[in-house]
């Protein structure tokens, strides 16, 4: 691997860009906004403003959805979930 190659990987890993690209795409895919540019703009606004502890980090799922997702797993109403069912 050329040494320019590694050094651009090695910033691509160091600032977690794929996985930033992957969520903002996926955040893009989900809400499918009308002016998708604006939508990355505010998106990545909240990034910074969560980076700095000064607001809520974009997430693809809210607490009802995971509210929801958790009451799909614990069909009996136990209040948890087993480890395989988890995995």
């Amino acid at each position: 691997m050329a040494a320019g190659e590694q050094e651009s990987r090695e910033y691509l890993r160091r600032h977690r860009l794929p996985e930033l690209l992957h969520r903002l795409g996926a955040l893009l895919l989900f809400h499918r906004p009308e002016k998708p540019r604006e939508f990355l703009i505010q998106a990545l606004e909240r990034v910074k403003a969560g980076r700095r502890a000064e607001g809520e980090y974009p997430e693809l799922m809210d607490e009802a959805n995971l509210d929801a997702m958790f009451c799909l797993l614990d069909v009996l109403g136990q209040g948890h979930i087993t480890p395989a069912q988890h995995r």
